[in-house]
């Protein structure tokens, strides 16, 4: 296969994978707004990792060092997705847990970076939690990789 060839379906797989994550975050959700009302009603940096996919730098968010009892929410629409009992410090500098609330998320294969990983999503309102990898503690062995602009801390709600 010539380089141009493998450039360019790199490219479509790519475009492929945005495409499809746009429309399923635009779609079939309990919550919806349009770009500018999600853009107001999160603000810039909530709005690029909820609604574009994007990421928070690694060690920047506050929610890393979080040890309270709490309910960690949907920053989108407020819905519970994790408690302070499935937290831990995976190390990999985002908040971790071993665990979600049931029916909290829905997942989707993401190519963003050529490489499959699982995406994690609110199944409320669609936005774009980070993403859950297979080498977590017991008892699932889950690590839910999450971006803590995605999240809303209620210290004592767990």
């Amino acid at each position: 296969m010539k380089r141009a060839q493998f450039a360019a379906g790199v490219a479509a797989v790519a475009l492929a994978a945005i495409a499809t994550r746009r429309s399923a975050s635009a779609s079939g959700y309990e919550v919806t707004h349009t770009d500018a009302q999600w853009r107001a009603m999160l603000g810039d940096d909530r709005f690029e990792i909820l609604r574009r996919a994007g990421t928070e730098p690694a060690f920047s968010s506050p929610l890393i060092g979080e040890k309270r009892s709490g309910i960690y929410e949907c920053a989108g629409c407020r819905l519970a997705l994790f408690t302070s009992k499935t937290k831990y410090d995976s190390g990999d500098g985002w908040p971790s847990f071993w665990d979600v609330e049931p029916g909290a998320t829905r997942t989707q294969a993401d190519y963003a970076l050529l490489e499959q990983r699982t995406e994690v999503h609110c199944r409320r309102c669609g936005g774009h939690l980070g993403h859950i990898f297979d080498d977590g503690p017991a008892p699932t062995h889950l690590r839910y990789c999450i971006d803590g602009l995605a999240l809303r801390f209620l210290p004592g709600a767990a």
